[in-house]
């Protein structure tokens, strides 16, 4: 598929999704929505990818949400497997590997979203987060008022939620939404140095790690059993890898380990 609103790249293990509407701050119109589901699904299949890095073109905007205009117009249009994917091809669509956040400019209402959805965030300075729907007597129906409350504290999350008040990249950081805050040009550079530390393991450990995480979020610990059988279960599948053989190998050999993937 080619692709007319986003930008995307293969360097080795590494895919770069860019969102490519700068004229419309990078808003997600049913066609930018599309491609960016694709994208993610064509990432996912790929046994040569390992990490993504979704980002936005400009020098102002992340996401800014929803194309209003193109909602008011009467002109979005959904697919089944744009629903299945959710909102901006990304907010319900899981798959195992990394997925990175370099939010670049203001990332509001869809484009929180967007950055809630991945697993890690890195933030320009100029970055700001925020679900401002009530102010538009709407609600975060696409994943907002699911996820915010267990990124960060709940009187913190109501707060943004309740108000529609937006949180600088450094507030996000300090509550734990952002993973780093750096100076604006180099939001990019450090999301691909962190992808590239991802890089470094053994892509079935992360993966399994990631699913451990994520699936196991809702159960207790304790009783019942749930998450340790998660648990388990990965576990099994990791040490019978190939990978799992290969890294203690290449730690007795005082060497680098080369990863297979399987």
């Amino acid at each position: 598929m080619s692709f007319d609103y986003i930008i995307f790249e293969k360097s080795e293990r590494l895919a770069v999704i860019t969102l490519n509407r700068p004229q419309a701050m990078n808003a997600i119109n049913s066609q930018i929505w599309m491609e960016i589901g694709t994208a993610i699904e064509e990432f996912n299949n790929d046994p040569e990818l390992w990490v993504a890095i979704i980002t936005g073109a400009g020098d102002r905007s992340f996401c800014a949400g929803a194309d209003l205009k193109e909602v008011a117009s009467g002109g979005f249009k959904i697919s089944s497997e744009m629903e299945k994917w959710g909102f901006a091809g990304i907010t319900q669509h899981y798959v195992s590997k990394p997925i990175i956040a370099a939010v670049n400019g203001f990332a509001l209402g869809g484009g929180t979203e967007i950055a809630l959805a991945c697993d890690l965030v890195v933030a320009s300075e100029k970055a700001t987060f925020g679900l401002p729907e009530v102010k538009r007597g709407i609600i975060a129906g696409a994943g907002g008022l699911l996820r915010l409350p267990k990124q960060i504290p709940l009187k913190v999350a109501m707060n943004a939620i309740l108000t529609g008040n937006p949180l600088t990249a450094n507030e996000a950081k300090h509550w734990g939404l952002v993973n780093e805050v750096v100076p604006h040009e180099q939001v990019l550079e450090v999301a691909k140095k962190l992808a590239n530390e991802i890089i470094q393991n053994a892509p079935v450990a992360v993966r399994a790690s990631k699913d451990i995480v994520y699936r196991s979020l809702d159960s207790t610990i304790t009783f019942p059993p749930n998450a340790w059988e998660i648990n388990e279960d990965y576990s099994t599948t990791v040490m019978n890898s190939q990978d799992a053989k290969e890294g203690p190998r290449a730690f007795a050999e005082k060497r680098s380990a080369v990863w297979s993937g399987k």
